[in-house]
């Protein structure tokens, strides 16, 4: 609209009018938008008890549709010859009549608005008509009931459910073979899911599933780009967040206690290695020290000429 309104005040400033030579104006909008349709009469002359009318030409350029009239102050937006597209959507700029300004407004544009738009000033001398070109742009809405061809509105369920996750499932049946369906969250991002799409005559069966962690709005988006038709359904998910960090808790102190088990199992087998092997060299040493001292009993008793055991088998070391 601001596009529009700056097109319509350089077409007043720089001397240009919109009727020279038939010239047509285009305007392009938004479906859904509002749109400024511009108009004013080469004379630029006060309005306000003139007469100008706003027809739509239909296909063809045969017949042509009421779209507003405003004569000597009296506008006529809702008269009985306008069309019923029109009635209650088409509004005038009476503050700027006095400056030549016939424009209008056409609110909440629709697709069926597009084409050429006549603005007329039947009692000027001579008289003036001016010619718009109207082009309203889709955008992605719903259109079921609109366009046969249009997807259904999907079903989406909740198969599995746990604390931690949730299994969600899409179906979108009868859908036409250039359909799209997709899981989003709220803020718009695309989820991964597994998509299945099963040949149902000329139409096909989908079935999008999905798996997820965290509590969020979950929406199953069908869009279909050649009829920028777009319908969803969606569903809340909640993922017990505190339950989860139970659950991690525990399982983080069940770990940690097994972990002190087995080290302290292992510390027992260490000290009880260690003091067996105390034990034995103890014993040896003991061992070592018997024999010893029978060695110096044998020497003593050999030097007072006694026989004893042979001196060989005192010596032999102790094996431990």
């Amino acid at each position: 609209m601001f596009e529009v309104s700056l097109q319509f005040l350089f077409l007043l400033t720089s001397g240009v009018t919109l009727g020279q030579e038939h010239a047509v104006i285009e305007v392009i909008a938004t479906e859904g938008t509002d749109v400024i349709l511009p108009c004013s009469p080469s004379t630029r002359e006060n309005l306000q008890d003139k007469l100008f009318d706003w027809k739509k030409v239909g296909q063809g350029g045969g017949t042509q549709h009421e779209v507003f009239m405003y004569d000597s102050a009296v506008h006529y937006d809702r008269h009985s010859g306008q069309s019923e597209q029109f009635k209650g959507r088409v509004s005038h700029f009476q503050n700027e009549l006095k400056h030549g300004n016939a424009s209008i407004v056409i609110k909440k544009t629709k697709v069926i608005d597009s084409g050429s738009y006549i603005c007329v000033f039947p009692k000027l001398q001579p008289r003036q008509e001016f010619f718009i070109e109207l082009v309203v742009e889709l955008v992605f809405n719903d259109r079921s009931g609109v366009n046969p061809a249009a997807a259904p509105k999907p079903s989406v369920t909740t198969l599995t459910a746990t604390a931690d996750w949730s299994y969600l499932q899409c179906k979108v049946p009868g859908a036409s073979l250039n359909t799209k369906a997709e899981w989003q969250s709220r803020d718009g991002n695309r989820l991964e899911a597994e998509e299945e799409r099963v040949p149902e005559k000329d139409h096909v069966f989908i079935s999008l599933s999905v798996n997820v962690t965290r509590t969020d709005l979950y929406l199953c988006v069908v869009s279909q780009e050649d009829i920028k038709h777009r319908v969803s359904a969606e569903t809340f998910v909640f993922i017990n967040e505190k339950q989860k960090k139970m659950e991690s808790k525990e399982c983080y102190s069940t770990a940690a206690m097994l972990m002190v088990g087995l080290a302290l199992v292992v510390l027992g087998a260490v000290i009880l290695a260690a003091v067996q092997a105390l034990l034995v060299f103890g014993k040896c040493i003991k061992l070592h020290d018997n024999g010893s001292a029978l060695q110096g009993e044998e020497e003593i008793n050999l030097g007072n000429g006694l026989v004893g055991v042979p001196s060989e088998e005192l010596l032999r070391p102790v094996e431990c």
